[in-house]
């Protein structure tokens, strides 16, 4: 039997999924709008610009793109095809699901090796840089324990704590996806280059940012919330008052995930962002085996909706008590899916709590116990 084709979309696809300073959910719309994206490049000036509500610095980003020559567009699309750079993009049917919940997601994703399977649970390991021996040694250790269990590792590939997370999901012989803030061609840091290639051989490596993009300061904080993104949860093994790792901790709930902390020793500046955010309601963590647990991952065949508490509940209790899972649920939530009162979804929110059954993780959010 011969090679399978890879499948590649056209250059006119990659071009305008490449177009720097437009939003991810404003290049959706505007791509909505047209048949294709060959039409976006070809139309004219007045017609593109009537059609999308872009800000004037947007325009101009789109209108020097549309000045590419064909040639140029031709020459990008096929430096990808040959250096094996794949693109998905919002409409196709592989675009990861988890990311088309978030906020702002991007409209293409390019990639080498594979996307996180949607049926395979997903955790993001995150840290600062110039972490302890201690803290590299905790994120290995997590990386290859969830890796082991099948859940997928996601990072950053960075220095410190990202490699580390990588490097146990590697030794697990799991899958481990790094997301870059710059084109899946550039290896950044240069010193992972070993790490980068065997990424691809094991996960992948996924970049919203056109090949060729080096790696610039402004682009990590827009890279974190795809790492909480494609994840169900996000555990900081060592992070600063200041730092990305709580950027993406804060996209983490922004977006419904779950936020897990490694707690350290006070007074370490490498445990001020992790104890502040336990403080702030993050989870401990302290084992594998109990955040598993905690996060239901791998549970039996009945569905967490239809389990049956321990204690007997009302019939409006278990009605509450069925929507919720281990994802916090805001109140709006609660009351659209059971169709009661806010007074009605109080009442049963503070019975359940008193009985054991549910937890108020942040203000107003809660989960089953």
């Amino acid at each position: 039997m011969g090679k399978k084709k890879e499948k590649y979309h056209n250059k006119y696809e990659y071009w305008f999924a490449g177009i720097s300073c437009i939003p991810g959910r404003k290049k959706i719309s505007l791509r909505s709008l047209f048949s294709c994206a060959e039409e976006i490049y070809q139309k004219s000036e007045n017609g593109v610009h009537s059609a999308a509500c872009l800000t004037e610095k947007e325009r101009e980003s789109l209108d020097r793109s549309r000045n590419i020559s064909e040639t140029e567009l031709e020459g990008t699309w096929k430096y990808c095809v040959e250096h094996g750079i794949h693109l998905v993009l919002w409409e196709d049917l592989e675009y990861p699901k988890r990311l088309r919940k978030i906020y702002n997601p991007p409209y293409g994703l390019y990639y080498l090796g594979k996307l996180p399977e949607e049926t395979e649970p997903a955790i993001a390991v995150v840290g600062a840089r110039s972490c302890s021996v201690y803290g590299r040694k905790t994120a290995e250790s997590i990386g290859f324990s969830l890796a082991e269990q099948g859940i997928a590792v996601i990072s950053g590939m960075a220095a410190g704590i990202d490699g580390a997370s990588h490097q146990g999901a590697l030794q697990a012989q799991g899958t481990t996806y790094g997301v870059l803030g710059c084109g899946v061609d550039f290896c950044y840091p240069a010193r992972h280059r070993e790490l980068y290639e065997t990424l691809v051989q094991q996960g992948g490596i996924i970049s919203e940012y056109p090949p060729k993009t080096q790696p610039l300061p402004a682009f990590f904080p827009q890279r974190n919330r795809l790492i909480s993104g494609l994840s169900d949860g996000v555990i900081v093994v060592e992070a600063k008052e200041r730092s990305g790792s709580l950027i993406t901790a804060d996209f983490a709930l922004e977006q419904g995930r779950e936020v897990y902390a490694v707690p350290g020793r006070v007074g370490d500046l490498l445990s001020q962002g992790t104890n502040r955010l336990i403080q702030q309601g993050a989870g401990i963590f302290l084992s594998s085996e109990d955040f598993q647990k905690e996060m239901n991952f791998f549970a039996d065949s009945v569905e967490p909706s239809v389990k049956k508490p321990k204690l007997s509940l009302e019939k409006s209790e278990r009605l509450v008590y069925s929507c919720l899972d281990f994802t916090p649920k805001s109140l709006d939530e609660i009351m659209e899916e059971t169709a009661f009162s806010f007074l009605e979804v109080v009442e049963n929110l503070e019975s359940l709590r008193e009985k054991g059954c549910i937890l108020e993780m942040y203000k107003n959010r809660y989960i089953r116990q």
